[in-house]
């Protein structure tokens, strides 16, 4: 019985030793590839969602949308490790009494889910996720942590990546996007499948130009310098 135990012990470690090399030279790769597609571009296609989605380098999309969704989604992305504290923090104590786990995420969290791992809202994604952000912060430059989430994010139903979303918006390319249209764009991360960039409802429309003068500081104070 212990020989058996012993050697269940040491598969299960091998597993994890070989689980841990394989994302590791996942993460690597990805560092100079492009994400082809995302578990989550997947899942929606095979669900008939259909799937619009061309890669671009972060140098043919608009600095405006590079700013934007840094003024709305993580002001604080070019300087920290790949985890906002303070906002992880905050989001446990709000949730404390149903156990439920919701926002905090920094870009960075929101790259490591969207390119490697399936949706879903359990602790075990959220622990995996949390190896993968460490993963790509220590393997990739904050520039490339910021294009692959700029060409992975969801962005309309079948609509993924700064590319396709700005085509299928706005009828433009990414690199022509306007300092309103990437503000808009911006606003409708959180949901959006449910808000439109365009047209804008009144909410949408309203938080942009909170999102606008966002920008506005984000620019003065050099916080998507890391974007260059």
């Amino acid at each position: 019985m212990r020989f058996s135990i012993r050697r269940i012990l040491r598969w299960l470690v091998a597993l994890a030793l070989g689980l841990a090399a394989f994302s590791v030279g996942w993460a690597a790769l990805y560092r100079f590839v492009p994400v082809p597609a995302t578990p989550l571009m997947l899942i929606r296609a095979a669900g008939g969602a259909g799937l619009e989605h061309d890669w671009v380098p972060l140098s043919a999309i608009s600095p405006h949308l590079a700013r934007a969704v840094i003024a709305s989604e993580d002001t604080l992305f070019c300087g920290h490790g790949g985890f906002d504290w303070a906002a992880i923090e905050g989001a446990f104590e709000d949730n404390e009494e149903g156990a439920r786990l919701r926002g905090g995420s920094t870009i960075s969290q929101q790259t490591a889910k969207n390119a490697f791992l399936w949706p879903d809202r359990s602790w075990t994604r959220k622990g995996v996720e949390v190896w993968f952000t460490l993963l790509i912060e220590q393997l990739w430059p904050k520039r490339r942590i910021l294009e692959v989430y700029l060409n992975s994010i969801e962005w309309g139903d079948g609509v993924y990546g700064a590319e396709a979303a700005a085509r299928h918006h706005f009828k433009k390319p990414a690199s022509a996007l306007t300092r309103r249209e990437a503000a808009l764009l911006a606003v409708v991360l959180p949901s959006p499948r449910k808000w439109s960039p365009n047209p804008p409802g009144a909410y949408v429309a309203r938080r942009a130009g909170i999102i606008e003068r966002r920008m506005a500081i984000v620019e003065r104070d050099g916080l998507a310098e890391c974007a260059r």
